[in-house]
Order: structure tokens, then C-alpha cells, then sequence
């Protein structure tokens, strides 16, 4: 029996030997070939597939920094056989960049297109740190990847197990939204990788005893410049400052950020920026179609009904500014029924239910989710995306570029669709100048589907959705008003009245969030607020130019007919007025206010009679005397009238006062009648208590009550006979004598 432990101990020390002679076979291999700081490994000629890997004859390495393929890297066995087996072979453009100056532990600010495979960037690297250190379960936390996302920290855990399944690191995933923090909590300690969001982290550092961070080797921010952004900065500041200095730092993201205040929070010690993207044509990938759709703001959900009527054969992604929007589209859709599957995704919602939706909408092939921007950065579908349709402009060209990159992953293809209002054209020109190529087109409106009356019958025919659609309305406006650049997003250009009809609404909400009351007109119309330099003219008078003319526009497929095969470089020539189209027929708006005139002549009532002769306004009150000059009223009529209504307003009068002393005897009587009730039942309960109480709380009571004489009436003491009580103190002296001597008279005899 005791043979196996002693094989199994001399496994064990042989194993841990050739993992000490691997790890300072790496390091030599590493530091023999270290690229030079500040150079791309990108422009390095790449090594051929089968050149010679690790030590050569002579005692050399062989060259890593501009290899194309995994295997050629300075890499652990444990991560080749995870890259093998996750089906990881050749790499792209971000990861040959980074991953030479990853592996000397040099800081690294890498940015790349969406979809091109940032994730391995970092993940590798991780493993191979912490393998190199020889980390253990009783190190503690040696990695922190920082998510801004819950979906997308769940996707980098999946990752990490997939790459580093043969290593024996211990990791977990820390997000809000769980019940089980406690767990977490009992836990986390004994971790070395941690995925997590920085609300959670931050609560765990807070919160969790011993948790310690003192010897972390690595620190990931994936999607760094949403994390840096103002959303997170207390969040990030309180984490970093728990953090050591002495760390190894990984920046991820498809914009990414280059502020000196942002890399000096962070510590970073002279950071490699590896932007593999920057000198390309195009800043989306090369395989997404971009076209832009000019809608007015009433016809949006016309036109996204329209688009998903006409590919209920594809996987489409709509983006909505906020949680109520997606939510009212949703279920106003879910009943109108399509003919697709439809989903919702926003970060009101539970996290069960989240992860839940976006792995099917992953599985599934055909499918429609409605989504906030909680689902714009990072997620990689498993099942490509056809379609992006970006309902309402995105605040910036950052967001269009992470919202377009949820489909064309890597090197597949995809399209995507925005909707422009006529009041934000100016985002198309400054999506040119960061080299986004949008195929600018108009709506046919003979494709265009009405469902703004059908949204109306919906609201009266299920109560709940009424305040979804106020709600949303609401969320909307309040969007645009937040945004930063006003020269695109002004709410004061918006058709407040139209926008509210296509909800289905039968009025317009109020808007609490400006300063004066919306009736009747659009807000330019009726706020003061709008500049004077800002005016409607040459609105639309942009020179729309094809952003990529070596497409001809045969390439466009015969399902996307909804749209104009043309593109509209004569766009400039409409006019706001003929962008406002006919509004629905749920309701009929009210172009002009009634203006009332105050200083109208009051007390002009004219009363005619039956020969059609003009009378006083009181001459029905009395006979009238008709002459020829004028007419005459009674006054006698009129007071004997009065009179009348006199003596009738007094008997009513004594009436009402009879009635009322009648109903407040009723009412006292009922008082009364109460009071008793409730005294007899508390005496019932004193005879009750009395009787557990046994004979002496009885005597105690009657020892209480004042005690009274009783004299017979003839001299005789008979308990039978009438007896009179006097109160001693009620009787004078003289008469207290005579009774007590009757009294002694009385027992002698």
C-alpha cells in the first residue's frame, strides 16, 4: 500500500523539476528575444509557419517578436495544449502587437477594431505570469480583470477556462446582482484570478475580512476607457488605491483612451501603446456594410417595424437609448407579433435573467433583441449577428463603433443600419472624419408599414402599457437633454406632439425636466431657452458624399430593398417640411392655440322672446310691460317674489335644523348604547378575573369601595326587611347620638 504514495511523491517532484527547467528555459528565451521599447512588433517581417521554435543547435533562441502562430511564441506547455484545444492557431493583428511586449511584463495601452481578439491579448499573458511565479492557492489573489459589464465579465471567465484549463489556478467571477455574496465572500480570499466589475470588487474590499490584495502581480481593465470614464471614477480610484504599485498593467479597448490623468491613476511605468488600427482606412472592421437611414423622430418604430417584417430570417440587434424604451418597444412589439422571436436586454434587469436571454439570443439563429447600451461593448455572440440597428443615434462616435462591432467579428461579415433624424445630421459628418464609411439613404414608402394607429389600440386594449409608452417618451427626451454636444442633440428641435402620437399616446406627457410646459407645438416653438444664433434653415443642406465609391450599388442584396439602392447625394436639396410626413390617425393635433381676449365687454347677454324681440337678461323673472321705446320691468313682481323665496328659504332652513338635532340625538343615543356594551363586557371581565383570582382580590376591591351603614326603618336589624343607607359623614352629630342609641337599644333587647 505503500508503494503508490512513494511513485506518486516521486511524480510529483519530477513534475514540479521539469516545470522549474521549463519556466527558466522561458525566461531565457524571453529575455534573449525582447523586443525593443516603442517598436511594433508589426513591423517586424514575419517568421515563416515552419521555421524552427525554442532553443537551436547553436545554444541560440529563435525569434518571437513578429511570429504569426501561437506555437512560435515563449509559451508554457500547460497554455499551448489550451490554445490547441480551444482551436487557437494562427493570431491577429492586436495579439502579434502586444503579446512579444506582454510577455516581458512590459504596461501595455492596446487598442483595436471591435472583434479582432483583444481578449487573448491580455488572458495569456495572465497565465503565463502567474505559472512563471510558480502561484499557488495559498498566494492569494495574484490577477484582477476588471469588466465594466456583467455579460462580458462572464465571457472573459468562459475564456479563461477554455485557455487555461490545464493550468491549476483557482478563479471566480465577481459581479452584482448575485444573493450569494456571503459565499463570495468565504471564498475570494483563496482565489489567484478574479473577473469581476468594480462595484462588486470594490464591495469585497469593503466588506470581506483578510481580503487582500498586497501581492498582485496583474492588473486587466478590458474596455478601459468605459471604465475610466466618469461612471466608474470614484469606484476605480478607491480600488487602485488598495492596489501595489509594483504591478504589470494591460489597457484593452477598440478607442482607447491616452489621457496622462487616466495612465497616472493607474501607475503606469512607460507604457507600450499598440494601436494596430490607427493608420487603416477604416476605423470598423473591413467585412461591416454601414448604411444611414434619414427618419424622423415619428416614423422610427414605423421604420423599424417595416426592417424586421422584411428579414424575419435574421439575427438582428437594436440598440435603444434607455431601459423604458426597450422595454415599451418590446412588449408593444411581443403582441404585435412579428413573426420572429423577440428579446430584451437592459441593466434593469435581474442578472439571472440577463445571462439567461443573452445566451439564447447567442444559440439561436434567428432573433430579435432590443437592448440598451449594456450590450454595445465587448460581447461576442456565438452565432454572428447579422444585423446592428442603432434606433437612436449613439452619443458618440466611440459608442457607434462599439455598437456596430457586435457583428463582422474577426473575419466574418455583417451589416448595420442607423437611424438619423433630419436634426442630427451633423453625427454623419463626424463619423466621416473618424473614418466610419456610411452609405447615406432614404426610406421607400412603399415599403413603410404604419403601426402608430395599431399602437394606440394596443394602449387602450392592455392598461399597462400606457405607462411603459409615458415612460418612454419621457426616457427619450430626458436622453437627448443629458447628451453632451448640443450641436447634435438639441431637444429643443424635437416634434414632441408627433413623437408622442406614434407611441400610441392620446397627450402628451408632461416634461418636467424643462422649464416650460410643451402645448400644442414643438419645443423650439415653445421654449425661449434655443439660442438666437441656432435657427432651422440649411438644417439638411449637407454635401452627402459616397463615403466608399469602389462599392457599386449592385453589391446591395435584393432583401434589403427597403432601403434606396441610391444614394442620396442630392440629400441636401429636402427641407424639414417634407421630412415631417402626415401624422398617424390616432389623433388630430391642434396647430394653433384658442387666443381668448381679455379685454372683451362683459354683461352683453341678449334674451330674445318669442316674437323674436330683444329682451333684458332678467325679463323672465317678471311681466313685462312692452311700450314702444322700451321695455319696463314690474318691481312689485319682483319683490313679492323675493318674498316668497324668503319664507320658503326659512321653513327649509328650520327643516335642515330639525334633521340635524335628529341625527346628533341618533348619534349620541349610539354612543351611548356603545359605552354601555363596552362597560359590561369589561365588568364580565372583572368577574372573570376574579373568579382565577380567587376570594382575596375580592376582599381587596371591597375594601376599596367606601363603606356604607345600613339601619332597618323600625329600630329592628332584619337583613330581609327595607334598608336605608346614610352616608356618616352626610348625618350631624345629634342625630349620629340618637341612632346609635337606638342601635344599643336595640341588642339589649
Amino acid at each position: 500500500m505503500r508503494k503508490p504514495k512513494v511513485k506518486s511523491r516521486k511524480a510529483k517532484i519530477q513534475r514540479r523539476e521539469s516545470e522549474v527547467n521549463e519556466i527558466k528555459l522561458l525566461e531565457e528565451w524571453i529575455e534573449s528575444g525582447k523586443p525593443d521599447c516603442g517598436i511594433n512588433p508589426l513591423s517586424v517581417e514575419p517568421l515563416p509557419d515552419k521555421a524552427p521554435v525554442g532553443r537551436l543547435a547553436d545554444g541560440s533562441f529563435s525569434r518571437y517578436t513578429g511570429c504569426t502562430r501561437f506555437s512560435q511564441l515563449p509559451l508554457s506547455k500547460k497554455t499551448q495544449d489550451g490554445l490547441a484545444l480551444s482551436k487557437y492557431k494562427t493570431m491577429t493583428d492586436i495579439q502579434r502587437a502586444s503579446l512579444p511586449h506582454a510577455l516581458c511584463g512590459r504596461d501595455i495601452l492596446g487598442a483595436a477594431k471591435t472583434g479582432s481578439g483583444k481578449t487573448l491579448a491580455f488572458i495569456i499573458p495572465v497565465l503565463e505570469k502567474l505559472y512563471k511565479a510558480r502561484w499557488g492557492p495559498e498566494d492569494g489573489v495574484g490577477c484582477i480583470i476588471m469588466s465594466p459589464t456583467r455579460e462580458l465579465a462572464d465571457q472573459l471567465f468562459e475564456v479563461l477556462k477554455s485557455v487555461g484549463k490545464y493550468h491549476g489556478f483557482s478563479a471566480c467571477v465577481l459581479i452584482g446582482g448575485r444573493k450569494d455574496i456571503d459565499s463570495e465572500k468565504e471564498h475570494v480570499n483563496g482565489m489567484n484570478i478574479l473577473i469581476c466589475t468594480p462595484g462588486r470588487l470594490l464591495q469585497h474590499m469593503d466588506e470581506t475580512p483578510n481580503f487582500d490584495c498586497s501581492q498582485l502581480q496583474v492588473l486587466v481593465l478590458d474596455e478601459a476607457d468605459r471604465i475610466l470614464d466618469v461612471g466608474f471614477k470614484t469606484q476605480l480610484n478607491a480600488i487602485i488605491s488598495q492596489l501595489p504599485k509594483h504591478r504589470q498593467t494591460l489597457l484593452f479597448s477598440a478607442t482607447q483612451t491616452k489621457s496622462v490623468k487616466d495612465l497616472a491613476r493607474l501607475s503606469l511605468k512607460d507604457p507600450e501603446y499598440l494601436s494596430v488600427h490607427e493608420e487603416s482606412t477604416t476605423a470598423t472592421p473591413s467585412g461591416l456594410m454601414q448604411t444611414a437611414i434619414i427618419v424622423p423622430l415619428h416614423q422610427k418604430l414605423d421604420m423599424l417595424w417595416s426592417f424586421i417584417k422584411k428579414h424575419l430570417n435574421k439575427k438582428i440587434l437594436v440598440f435603444l437609448s434607455s431601459c423604458k424604451q426597450v422595454k415599451f418597444v418590446y412588449e408593444a412589439f411581443r403582441k404585435l407579433r412579428p413573426g420572429v422571436p423577440l428579446k430584451c436586454l437592459h441593466g434593469r434587469m435581474k442578472l439571472e435573467k440577463r445571462i439567461g436571454i443573452y445566451s439564447q439570443f447567442r444559440e439561436e439563429k434567428r432573433s430579435v433583441l432590443f437592448s440598451t447600451d449594456v450590450a454595445s461593448r465587448g460581447l461576442d455572440f456565438n452565432k454572428a449577428v447579422d444585423w446592428v440597428v442603432q434606433v437612436d443615434c449613439p452619443e458618440d462616435c466611440a459608442t457607434y463603433i462599439h455598437r456596430v462591432g457586435r457583428t463582422a467579428r474577426y473575419l466574418s461579415g455583417g451589416k448595420s443600419l442607423l437611424f438619423v433624424m433630419p436634426s442630427e445630421m451633423k453625427m454623419l459628418e463626424k463619423l466621416r472624419e473618424k473614418k466610419i464609411p456610411l452609405q447615406v439613404t432614404k426610406a421607400k414608402a412603399e415599403f413603410l408599414q404604419s403601426v402608430s394607429g395599431l399602437m394606440a389600440a394596443l394602449l387602450v386594449k392592455y392598461h399597462d402599457l400606457q405607462p411603459l409608452a409615458r415612460r418612454a417618451f419621457a426616457t427619450y427626451l430626458k436622453s437627448i437633454y443629458k447628451h453632451k454636444d448640443k450641436e447634435i442633440f438639441d431637444v429643443t428641435k424635437l416634434p414632441v406632439e408627433e413623437f408622442s402620437a406614434s407611441l400610441g399616446l392620446p397627450m402628451t406627457p408632461k416634461i418636467r425636466f424643462l422649464k416650460q410646459k410643451i402645448k400644442g407645438k414643438t419645443v423650439s416653438e415653445a421654449l425661449s431657452v434655443m439660442p438666437e444664433n441656432i435657427t432651422n434653415e440649411n438644417l439638411l443642406e449637407l454635401p452627402i458624399k459616397n463615403p466608399n465609391p469602389e462599392k457599386s450599388e449592385e453589391e446591395v442584396e435584393d432583401e434589403d430593398d427597403i432601403l434606396l439602392s441610391k444614394d442620396t447625394q442630392n440629400a441636401g436639396e429636402a427641407k424639414t417640411a417634407e421630412a415631417v410626413d402626415a401624422l398617424p390617425a390616432s389623433r388630430v393635433l391642434k396647430k394653433k392655440k384658442l387666443k381668448i381676449n381679455v379685454h372683451r365687454p362683459l354683461g352683453t347677454r341678449v334674451v330674445f322672446d318669442e316674437e323674436g324681440n330683444t329682451l333684458p337678461p332678467l325679463a323672465k323673472l317678471a311681466e313685462t310691460k312692452v311700450s314702444a321705446d322700451s321695455v319696463h320691468l314690474d318691481k312689485n313682481k319682483v319683490n313679492e317674489r323675493y318674498a316668497k323665496m324668503r319664507q320658503e328659504l326659512k321653513l327649509m332652513d328650520k327643516e335642515d335644523k330639525a334633521l340635524d338635532r335628529q341625527r346628533l340625538k341618533e348619534k349620541r343615543i349610539k354612543e351611548k348604547i356603545k359605552w354601555k356594551r363596552g362597560r359590561d363586557e369589561e365588568e364580565g371581565e372583572e368577574e372573570d378575573e376574579d373568579d382565577l383570582l380567587g376570594s382575596d382580590a375580592n376582599v381587596g376591591r371591597e375594601r376599596a369601595k367606601k363603606q356604607k351603614i345600613y339601619f332597618d326603618s323600625d329600630g329592628e336589624r332584619d337583613d330581609d326587611s327595607f334598608k336605608t343607607s346614610i352616608k356618616a359623614d352626610s348625618v350631624s352629630v345629634a342625630e349620629q347620638e340618637e341612632l346609635a342609641l337606638k342601635l344599643l337599644s336595640s341588642m339589649h333587647s
